[in-house]
């Protein structure tokens, strides 16, 4: 596995749950200089490295030495959250004998790639004093398929699952008062159950990330849609600060009037793409809209427009690649497949935000990075989903264009892609934070 492909591995595992995922991001950006910012308190705009975090979602930007008013934002987008289950209000419940916990169904997961693994829960807390804490348990739970035996029609006839009756983990043996779902998480925390005021806790994978295949070519992991993507975001701007950093002191005494002063490049990952966006921490909601303000301070509305007019979002999200059982779903013309380089993502009725424009500056880009890209457009049977590029080119009017690595068995609990793309994608996005 390459140093690249490791870490994403590693970012993955250290991210069960989209709070997990933006604290992950931003123990990281600390490690590599950012200064974290708390929203209630006062910003100083400025030069510097900087982070925001909301709920699950995270923000990063980096404000070059001698920035101006109308500095261009240049910004990739991704989201934290992958569809799955999560926690209802009085989860443990016991019917003959088995301890089980109660979940809802969150955003598309296919039901059947999550029978029969070691999954476990993980989120956040929030306790009666207002303190919140993340926990997650490890292997804990499995949803267990009936066995062939039991249902001789599986195989020929189909799996139909009821998420109501059939989906419904189990965690032990015994009865109701044998277990406590809330108090064996609070317990992580060093808490009581009963000082829970409320949580917002998830079901994951507990399956390691792995190379495999011929020549290790091929990935699997969870959560691949879409943390491939806000891996991808989060190590383009770290290099870039190392990139900075590494060049200040041949910079520092450049007359900022010399040149065109570099790009505020900025970092969003939101929560809740999976289920609409709509929501504080969502793209829909105000959060980068309030963040790119605070940026530029007290400035004029025009200077702030022509910032908005220059500026460009690369929204990253992952995408399907050529499925060889199921050809005829695809475009029988564009068909991308997994180890050939990132997608430029394509729809004419704009789910995505793509358009000549924003193509051919995602062409550029790639031009610049050294890599090859591939196009994916749907087939016109077939309804095509939507990220979270047409949500910010509506909200903030700026130039989108959507992207993402190409991947098999999306929405699964353990999904595909090829094991060079996630470093090219990361590589586009180095060189779209820093056009040449």
């Amino acid at each position: 596995m390459s140093a690249h492909l490791a870490d994403l591995a590693a970012y993955v595992a250290a991210s069960p749950s989209s709070f997990h995922a933006a604290a992950e991001a931003a123990r990281r950006l600390s490690a590599a200089g950012f200064t974290g910012l708390a929203e209630s308190d006062s910003w100083t705009p400025g030069a510097g490295r900087f982070f925001v975090v909301r709920d699950g979602a995270v923000i990063a930007w980096i404000v070059p030495e001698g920035a101006v008013p109308t500095t261009p934002f240049r910004i990739v987008g991704a989201h934290t959250d992958s569809p799955g289950f999560k926690l209802k209000p009085k989860p443990t419940t016991a019917t003959r004998g088995w301890i089980q916990a109660g979940v809802e169904v969150y955003g598309g997961p296919l039901f059947n790639s999550w029978l029969d693994r070691e999954l476990e829960l993980a989120g956040r807390l929030v306790f009666a004093d207002g303190s919140v804490e993340l926990v997650r348990t490890g292997p804990m739970l499995r949803f267990p398929q009936l066995a062939v035996h039991l249902d001789r029609g599986v195989n020929s006839e189909g799996l139909t699952l009821d998420p109501q009756r059939h989906l419904n983990p189990v965690l032990g043996v015994g009865s109701l008062a044998d277990a406590d779902v809330v108090g064996l998480l609070a317990a992580l925390a060093s808490r009581r159950g009963s000082d829970v005021a409320g949580y917002d806790v998830s079901i994951a994978d507990t399956q390691p990330s792995a190379a495999f295949g011929l020549d290790g070519a091929l990935f699997a992991s969870a959560r691949l849609d879409n943390l491939s993507s806000t891996h991808s975001g989060l190590a383009a701007i770290i290099a870039l600060a190392g990139a900075d950093t590494e060049t200040s002191e041949v910079t520092a005494g450049v007359d900022a009037a010399a040149g065109p002063t570099a790009p505020i490049a900025v970092f969003a990952a939101f929560d809740h793409e999976e289920v609409g966006s709509a929501t504080r921490s969502g793209a829909s909601g105000p959060f980068l809209e309030q963040v790119l303000s605070r940026i530029k301070g007290d400035i004029s509305s025009d200077d702030y427009a022509r910032a908005l007019a220059g500026s460009w979002c690369m929204s990253a999200d992952a995408g399907h690649a050529v499925h060889p059982n199921y050809a005829e779903r695809h475009d029988p013309v564009n068909q991308p497949i997994v180890g050939a380089g990132p997608l430029l993502k394509i729809n004419a009725n704009q789910r995505y935000a793509t358009d000549a424009v924003g193509a051919a500056e995602w062409a550029r880009s790639c031009r610049q990075a050294g890599v090859a890209y591939q196009e994916f457009v749907s087939n016109n049977a077939l309804p095509c989903g939507s990220t979270i590029g047409p949500l910010t080119a509506t909200r903030l009017g700026i130039r989108t264009f959507d992207v993402g690595i190409a991947l098999l068995s999306m929405h699964s609990a353990r999904e595909l892609c090829g094991a060079d793309d996630p470093a090219a994608l990361t590589a586009v996005a180095k060189a779209f934070f820093a056009p040449e």
